[in-house]
C-alpha cells in the first residue's frame, strides 16, 4: 500500500492560554503562561502523519498576513508538500485561542480566516497529488462544499477518505457522505449529527449504525478515557484506552486521526492500526502543545516499550 497521504484542510496559529480557571463573565484574571504554535485541525492530522514517516501533501489556504509565511514553512519543516498551499489576498489566517486548565482540559476558539477560502476548485487543483495517496484526510473547520467535493473525487478515484467531522456542524449533509471510507466523530459530535443519543455504549453503536445505513462504511467514535468503538454494518470491535497521566489534551483527536491513517496507509490492519492510533493518542496528551506534542516514529516505539505496549 502506499503511504502517502493527503490532507484537505485546515491550518490555525495556536495562541495557548495555560490557566487555574475560568474567569467569570467580566472578570479579569491572571494567567500563569501563554505559548504560541502551529494548529488547525487538517495541520495537525498531517504533522502526525508525517512525525511517523508518512509523505504527506496539504492542500489548504493561508492569509497574507505574518502569519501565513510562518504556516507554510511550519509544514515544509516536518517535511510536508505545500505545492498546493494558497495564499489568499486580503484574508487573515486562521487563528484558534486555546485556554488549558491544570488537568490539561481545554477550551477552544476558532476563527478560519483563510480556511474559509478553501474551495472545490482546490481539490480539482490537487487532483494528481490526491489520485496518488493511500487517504484523504478531511475535517469541518473549511467550507462543506468543499469537503463534500473530496469525498465524491475520493469515490469516485477509488482513494479512501478519512472524515473527522469537528467542530461538529449541524447543517452537514450526511447523504452526501455517501461512500465515504471512514468517519470518525467523538459521542458529542455523533449525537449532534445523528440526532441520536449517545450515553451509553449501546446507544453509541447504535447512532453509528444509523450513519451505515446511510451509505458510511466504517464510523469509529471516540470515547476519551474509555477509548474507541469502530462500528460496520456487521460488526463491533472495542479499542482500549490507554493509562496516561494528561498534561494537555489539545490536539489528541487530530494526533489520533493522523497516526490511524498513516498506520492504515502502512498496510496494517484496520483495528491494529486503530488500537496504535490510541496509543499514539495517548502519547500526546502527556506534553504540552498541539503539534509539538506528536511524536517521531522512534520516539513512538519508546513509548510503547515503556508502557510494554510494543
Amino acid at each position: 500500500m502506499s503511504d502517502k497521504i493527503a490532507v484537505v484542510g485546515s491550518n490555525m496559529m495556536d495562541l495557548v492560554t495555560y490557566i487555574d480557571r475560568m474567569p467569570e463573565r467580566g472578570e479579569t484574571v491572571e494567567a500563569p503562561d501563554f505559548a504560541m504554535g502551529f494548529g488547525g485541525k487538517g495541520a495537525n492530522q498531517a504533522v502526525a502523519a508525517a512525525r511517523l514517516g508518512s509523505q504527506v501533501a496539504m492542500v489548504t489556504c493561508v492569509g497574507d498576513d505574518a502569519f501565513g509565511p510562518q504556516v507554510r514553512a511550519n509544514l515544509e519543516a516536518n517535511g510536508i508538500d505545500t505545492t498546493h498551499v494558497r495564499t489568499v489576498a486580503g484574508k487573515a489566517s486562521g487563528v484558534a485561542p486555546i485556554f488549558v486548565e491544570r488537568d490539561g482540559e481545554n477550551a477552544i476558539l476558532i476563527v478560519k480566516g483563510a480556511n474559509a477560502a478553501l474551495a472545490p476548485s482546490d481539490v480539482d487543483a490537487a487532483a494528481k497529488t490526491l489520485r496518488a495517496a493511500s487517504a484523504i484526510l478531511l475535517q469541518l473547520e473549511v467550507d462543506l462544499e468543499t469537503v463534500y467535493h473530496a469525498v465524491a473525487f475520493g469515490a469516485r478515484e477509488g482513494v479512501a477518505t478519512i472524515l473527522n467531522p469537528a467542530p461538529a456542524h449541524p447543517d452537514l449533509d450526511i447523504a452526501r457522505l455517501n461512500g465515504l471510507d471512514w468517519f470518525c466523530p467523538n459521542e458529542s459530535e455523533l449525537a449532534l449529527l445523528t440526532g441520536l443519543p449517545t450515553d451509553s455504549d449501546e446507544a453509541v453503536v447504535a447512532a453509528a449504525r444509523s450513519l451505515i445505513e446511510r451509505g458510511i462504511r466504517n464510523v469509529v467514535v471516540t470515547l476519551g478515557g474509555r477509548g474507541a468503538r469502530r462500528v460496520t454494518a456487521d460488526s463491533v470491535t472495542e479499542i482500549a484506552p490507554v493509562a496516561v497521566t494528561p498534561v494537555d489534551t489539545t490536539g489528541a483527536g487530530d494526533a489520533f486521526i493522523g497516526s490511524f491513517a498513516h498506520f492504515l496507509g502502512a498496510g496494517v490492519d484496520a483495528n491494529d492500526a486503530l488500537t496504535r492510533a490510541a496509543r499514539y493518542a495517548a502519547l500526546s496528551i502527556t506534553r504540552r502543545g498541539t503539534q509539538t506534542s506528536y511524536a517521531t516514529d522512534q520516539e513512538f516505539v519508546t513509548f510503547l516499550s515503556s508502557q510494554a505496549l510494543a
